[in-house]
């Protein structure tokens, strides 16, 4: 399954889309889980990518170039994003999660997590 662009509507001034980018490892469980808890948010599109070679949706310099605002797990990711995509980084603000690869799909204290840290950096948007 490939990713599908979504491209930015403007209606006003100040009413867009603010595109979130999702990064971990693999893309099995923390990434997904993100993209899929912040999806139905009114003025948000959402995506999630794998940094791993065999993550189930690998991360792309077109992904990297969608966001706006890209979410890491760890600091391990953030130098591996900067590292494979440091030229297509020029817009979007990487932000580290610090959340451990200890959780399953869905996991209600993983959610809990992601509200908390992802919802501190969308209040300023």
């Amino acid at each position: 399954m490939g990713f599908l662009a979504i491209p930015r509507t403007r209606s006003g001034a100040d009413d867009y889309l603010t595109n979130l980018l999702f990064l971990c490892s693999r893309n099995r469980l923390r990434s997904p889980t993100a993209e899929q808890v912040f999806a139905n948010r009114p003025g948000m599109e959402t995506a999630s990518a794998g940094l791993a070679p065999d993550a189930e949706e690998p991360c792309s310099a077109e992904l990297v170039e969608w966001a706006d605002i890209i979410f890491v797990m760890e600091r391990a990711h953030r130098a591996k994003l900067q590292r494979r995509f440091r030229a297509h980084l020029k817009r979007a603000r990487v932000v580290c999660l610090d959340i451990p690869d200890d959780y399953a799909f869905m996991q209600p204290e993983l959610v809990a997590l992601l509200e908390k840290r992802v919802g501190r950096h969308l209040l300023s948007r």
